[in-house]
This record gives C-alpha cells, sequence and structure tokens, in this order.
C-alpha cells in the first residue's frame, strides 16, 4: 500500500451553496477495500461525486488515482474518469443494445478506435466476471445478478485503478448479493483495484468485513464501527 489511491486533505464539500460535509481527510491505499456507510442525506452521494468529478471541489485539497481534483474542467475530468470505474445500484445499461455493443460504447466513448482490440477488451471483461457467454443478450434477458455483473465488467474495461460502487448490492436478494461481494472482493485482489463501495446493508459488512468509513454529522469518520441498529 506504498501508494495512495484517493488522498482528501482538509476538504470541504459543498452541494449547490450548502456545507455538506467540512474537514474531510481520507487516504485510501492502492488495492484496498473500503466501505463508505451513512444514512441518506448525510453527504455519501456528494462524497462519490466529487472523487469523479461531478462536484467541483472548492476547499481543501484532493487527488484522485493522482489527478488533482482542484482546478477540474470539461476537458480534463475524461482523463481522470479512464482511471475510475463506477459500478451503480440501477446498473444503467442502455436496454436498446446488447451486452456487447453496451461495453463497446464505452470503449468508444473512452477513446477506442481499434476494432479488433475493443473486441478482445470486451471479451477480456466478461470473462472477469464470468459471463464470456452472454455477449449477445438484451439486458432485458438477464438476471438483476447478471446486469449487475455486466455493469462491473464496463467499470473495468479501462482497467482503473479504483472501482467507485455506490450500492452495488442495493437491488439484489441476498445470494446474489454474495455471489456479487465475493467478485468485488476477486477483483480487488486479483488486480490490486482500490475498491470504495457505499452501502446501506450491514449484513453485508458483517459478512464481507473491510475498513469503513462513515458520513455522519457533518463529517467524515475513518475506522467507523457499524452496528446493525
Amino acid at each position: 500500500m506504498s501508494q495512495s489511491i484517493i488522498e482528501l486533505k482538509n476538504v470541504n464539500i459543498y452541494q449547490g451553496g450548502s456545507l455538506i460535509l467540512s474537514d474531510v481527510n481520507i487516504s485510501i491505499g492502492k488495492g484496498e477495500f473500503v466501505y463508505l456507510v451513512g444514512k441518506t442525506g448525510t453527504g455519501k452521494s456528494s462524497l462519490l461525486k466529487t472523487l469523479y468529478g461531478d462536484l467541483e471541489l472548492k476547499e481543501g485539497e484532493g487527488w484522485v488515482v493522482g489527478h488533482p481534483l482542484k482546478g477540474l474542467t470539461w476537458k480534463t475530468v475524461p482523463f481522470l474518469r479512464r482511471n475510475l470505474g463506477v459500478v451503480f445500484q440501477d446498473f444503467q445499461l442502455l436496454t436498446d443494445r446488447n451486452v456487447n455493443e453496451n461495453l463497446k460504447f464505452v470503449l468508444k466513448a473512452t477513446g477506442w478506435k481499434d476494432e479488433r482490440l475493443m473486441d478482445e477488451k470486451i471479451t477480456d471483461v466478461l470473462d472477469k466476471v464470468n459471463l464470456k457467454t452472454k455477449g449477445f443478450k438484451m439486458p432485458y434477458e438477464l438476471s438483476g445478478g447478471e446486469q449487475q455483473r455486466i455493469d462491473i465488467a464496463r467499470a473495468l474495461l479501462n482497467s482503473p485503478k479504483l472501482i467507485l460502487a455506490d450500492e452495488p448490492t442495493g437491488n439484489l436478494d441476498p445470494e446474489t448479493s454474495d455471489e456479487i461481494m465475493h467478485l468485488l472482493f476477486q477483483i480487488c485482489k486479483d488486480y490490486d483495484t482500490s475498491i470504495l463501495m457505499a452501502t446501506h446493508d450491514y449484513m453485508v459488512i458483517n459478512k464481507f468485513p473491510a475498513r469503513t468509513i462513515k458520513t455522519e454529522r457533518g463529517k467524515v469518520w475513518d475506522n467507523a464501527t457499524v452496528s446493525m441498529n
């Protein structure tokens, strides 16, 4: 863990004109798995949005995968995002095209040109999530768990150093949830990818323990203990 993938120092996070989180200091190392917990409205989403350049960092210093968050512009945000994978709770797959075309859309949007290399990359990420045979399926032909695996495959396309996962098990039954958690921990271990996962599901945290940070009362608490109540 020699290298910090996320580094925030004395950061204040604003949404609109309102101060949401103050004096945030976080360091997350290479290949580390960290949970982000906190009640709705305590700033989890605002923190994630700051990390992928959706919210401007106005006060304090922040770096994500070596990119400064201060002074990001529409021209420099794509360079940051190429090093990130984002996994959503509601999958956000394009419903009018099959799995392969969903993945190719992202590759083209991030600057890939060579069709052969794109096809190889798509095969590679589908293999990583154990869905190699599902490339020609439409999203509606897949189960919720399979759609979430495709979402994770999409996050892996540009070999990110960091995955930000926003409630990735939120819409899944417990058994499928466990499968997705095993997959995320495997990716973390095999590829030395850092993962910051926002979750409300304390059953998951108890079953798959890891360092936990918590948003509460306008602050971020590191190594927070979480209880079921």
